[in-house]
């Protein structure tokens, strides 16, 4: 009679690399999902919260509304948290000066280096992640090609030994060592594809933070100069950072 051949059969047949190798496969695999669904979900609340925090930003009537609901509500998204980082900054260097390295310079300076870090704050909790589907990507191709050279190596010894050269004996042994080869691209596949689409997205937000940055820059450091050479920016903008509890800005 026959013998039935599949995957069911390589399972049987599989020595401890073969199994090896498909356990590590599945778990790449549950990884990457993992990551796909929870950055997603991630992705979609943040730039919820993102459109809802600017759209509020942009109707307020100045920055002491804005740092109130800062106050009242501290941020969760990037956008939140780089004004919450300039208004702690000009706080900050107004109420300490230049009398330590960290707020050396001008408070424009000051205020720069601040909107900086907290744009590479961001970046990089956007970037989490990102390695593990990059890996994933890139290996899971040839983690299947190494056990399918493993599955037809010894189907071709069980072959050997049996004496049994012809075609049909050779054909569904191999067959079921290119089953490797298959879950490996299935498992490299998503990741490819779900870091592709994370990094245009993060690519996409962190041109956007950028933008807003320069706009906070504005408001907080250029304003009209009034008769007695002072900025009023300046002065509006340490109003509004004195409206933030030490609470709300400790975490930026």
């Amino acid at each position: 009679m026959q013998q039935s051949l599949g995957f069911a059969h390589f399972l049987a047949q599989a020595d401890g690399v073969a199994r090896a190798i498909l356990v590590i496969m599945l778990l790449m695999s549950l990884t990457t999902w993992y990551l796909i669904i929870a950055k997603s979900l991630r992705n979609i609340l943040i730039r919820r919260e993102s459109a809802r925090f600017l759209k509020e930003f942009w109707q307020a009537r100045d920055l002491d509304a804005v740092a109130r609901g800062l106050a009242a509500a501290p941020p969760q998204e990037p956008f939140g948290l780089l004004l919450q980082r300039g208004l702690r900054a000009i706080e900050q260097h107004r109420t300490r000066g230049a009398t330590r390295l960290a707020e050396s310079g001008g408070a424009d300076e000051y205020l720069t280096r601040a909107l900086r870090r907290a744009i590479d704050e961001a970046a990089a909790r956007a970037e989490s992640g990102l390695t593990v589907l990059a890996s994933v990507g890139s290996s899971a191709p040839f983690i299947g090609l190494f056990g399918t050279v493993w599955g037809i190596y010894h189907a071709l010894i069980a072959i050997g030994l049996s004496g049994q050269g012809t075609l049909d004996k050779v054909a569904g042994p191999v067959g079921e060592a290119l089953i490797m080869t298959a879950l490996g691209l299935a498992v490299a596949i998503p990741a490819v594809l779900a870091y592709n689409a994370f990094t245009r997205h993060n690519r996409v937000v962190a041109a956007e933070l950028d933008g807003f940055a320069h706009d906070v820059y504005a408001f907080m450091s250029t304003g009209h100069r009034d008769e007695n050479g002072g900025q009023a920016g300046d002065r509006q903008a340490a109003g509004a950072a004195r409206q933030v509890p030490a609470a709300a800005t400790k975490g930026a």
